[in-house]
């Protein structure tokens, strides 16, 4: 690896711990760093510059997710700490598609 692609590899793998530190729920911020932490130690020996150019790209669409999603973390664990503090509960509600199924039958007949 080019000593300019190391410095940007590793600038790159602390910009995204920095931010995933800003996390305010515990769970969120330690799964951050753990997947930021193993996606770098995964690909460490790559050497081919077209794959490491596209692992680069890869981890800095991460890194605009991650910092969209502090804010809006931060947000809802002001606003209801319960629904950030439940990992699951969050997810369920986020993920579940029951909840807009039962908006859209009406009411259950039984």
């Amino acid at each position: 690896m080019a000593a300019s692609s190391r410095a940007q590899v590793l600038d790159l793998y602390r910009v995204m711990l920095r931010e995933s530190r800003k996390f305010t729920s515990y769970n969120y911020r330690t799964y951050a760093i753990r997947r930021i932490r193993e996606a770098f130690r995964e690909n460490k020996n790559v050497k081919d510059p077209a794959q490491i150019q596209i692992l680069v790209n890869k981890a800095k669409r991460s890194l605009e997710i991650i910092r969209r999603q502090v804010p809006w973390y931060s947000w809802m664990s002001q606003l209801h700490p319960t629904l950030v503090g439940q990992h699951s509960l969050l997810s369920t509600i986020l993920k579940s598609t029951v909840t807009t199924d039962l908006f859209r039958r009406g009411p259950d007949p039984h």
